[in-house]
């Protein structure tokens, strides 16, 4: 049998992350997790602050590595809406894809800081996605923010710039 293919997003926040998550997810055999989704879910009191995100979040990945290496396996293509932001994180999604023997792509959004935050704000204005993030919230966010390099050993494909909307 086939394995699936590990679709990794990065980009800064409000970047489109999600948008073209949703779009990659349309293919047929293949599956959306969403990080935002499901720490909403499973910690909506816990979550106040940026350590706090960092927390849970940290206890997800542990819980869905092997999960999404199982669907791999079962010849699912994932695409993972979970910030592939820092090369930490980004290491732990190509162990994924390797513990399955898939293939793997890094979709990269390349958006500038002015674009994000403005994306943003009509994001939050919007009221629809499970997080509002202020603006001291954003600069900390983005501080830590890791381009993706060729010596990660991933397979990066930049993304066009989408539509100037409100994205993730």
């Amino acid at each position: 049998m086939t394995t699936g293919t590990l679709h990794l997003v990065c980009g800064k926040i409000a970047a489109g992350k999600s948008t073209l998550c949703r779009r990659l997810a349309a293919q047929p055999k293949t599956v959306l997790i969403s990080q935002d989704l499901w720490l909403s879910r499973l910690y909506p009191d816990e979550l106040r602050t940026i350590p706090d995100m960092i927390k849970y979040s940290g206890r997800l990945r542990g819980a869905m590595g092997g999960h999404v290496a199982d669907l791999l396996r079962s010849g699912l293509s994932v695409v993972l809406d979970f910030p592939a932001n820092r090369i930490d994180w980004r290491r732990w999604m190509l162990d994924i894809a390797e513990e399955a023997g898939a293939p793997h792509i890094l979709h990269y959004l390349d958006v500038s800081d002015a674009v994000c935050r403005s994306r943003l704000k009509a994001r939050n204005a919007a009221g629809e996605h499970e997080y509002v993030v202020a603006d001291d919230q954003f600069e900390l966010i983005v501080a830590r923010f890791q381009p993706p390099g060729e010596e990660e050993g991933l397979n990066i494909q930049v993304e066009p710039p989408a539509e100037d909307v409100a994205g993730s």
